[in-house]
């Protein structure tokens, strides 16, 4: 990051057109947060409302191809942070559910550690601690402020420090990094995520994999999940099978009720089999 300028909220309209939508005036007009732009070494302009967590919000034009999606990175060193699995969606999709139930399938054969995030709260770790997913000092919460994908897409130092620490403190052979809740326009950055799932779910109805998003198309595994509810919110889930594949160009997709386990077991194969390749370790 190289020029910083500060400048006033009547002026950042000017840079970023309407970008932003009400609720940042008033974050602005009751808090008096110093706004921050700098140019970055790719040339885009980010922001930072909180001379934290600089980020941009420029349009995605095109949700993109799973074919032509990012690969994992060549350069990725697993001794100084392990394996790492981002699960993002929107909000109430069943992020936190299946955290859970890939702590529990994992634990026993597997070291793991776990980063939620949630906007305002700590209320995913909690859940998890509460519910013994995994030993409490093995699970971390962030709080992400208003902006959940920009910690997990631009300004992903505020994951990357928590799952480095507990990568080396547990000789980690995976980790979970979960997205505070999103909308569709929502992925994980390579430099964060090795294996990036995707979690839908059936109650948001069956035009959501159609509606598309770098989620949607680009992530590694798309779950379509709380396909018990289809009946009561008259979802056909031919159509999502049929827009999901569409979509994916026939990448990957599983449906499943995380709650039930159903499906559960699916997904941990389509981890494993990443994790073996990009390691070279065996599945224990």
């Amino acid at each position: 990051m190289d020029s910083y300028d500060h400048h006033s909220h009547a002026d950042h309209h000017h840079h970023h057109g309407e970008a932003h939508d009400d609720h940042h005036h008033h974050t602005h007009d009751s808090m008096i947060v110093a706004e921050t732009t700098l140019v970055g070494s790719d040339g885009r302009v980010y922001h930072s409302h909180d001379g934290l967590a600089p980020h941009t919000h420029e349009p995605i034009y095109f949700p993109g191809y799973f074919s032509r999606r990012a690969p994992p990175l060549a350069s990725r060193n697993y001794s100084e942070r392990a394996f790492t699995v981002g699960i993002g969606g929107p909000v109430g999709t069943g992020k936190t559910a299946l955290m859970m139930a890939l702590c529990k399938f994992l634990r026993d054969r597997y070291s793991l550690a776990a980063v939620t995030n949630d906007i305002f709260t700590k209320e995913d770790g909690e859940f998890l601690i509460k519910h013994g997913a995994l030993p409490e000092e093995r699970i971390r919460a962030v709080e992400t402020g208003g902006c959940p994908h920009a910690a997990i897409r631009e300004d992903i130092s505020i994951n990357l420090g928590p799952l480095e620490e507990l990568s080396n403190l547990f000789k980690a052979d995976i980790l979970l990094c979960e997205s505070g809740g999103d909308n569709l326009a929502a992925n994980f950055s390579r430099e964060l995520a090795d294996y990036i799932i995707y979690i839908i779910d059936v109650s948001g109805g069956d035009k959501i994999p159609r509606k598309g998003g770098p989620g949607i198309t680009q992530a590694d595994l798309l779950v379509i999940n709380k396909t018990d509810l289809a009946s009561a919110v008259g979802a056909d889930l031919a159509v999502m099978e049929r827009d999901a594949l569409r979509m994916r160009d026939g990448g990957p997709f599983v449906f499943a009720q995380v709650k039930h386990g159903v499906g559960v077991e699916e997904i941990v194969n389509h981890i494993l089999q990443s994790w073996e390749a990009e390691t070279g370790q065996q599945r224990r």
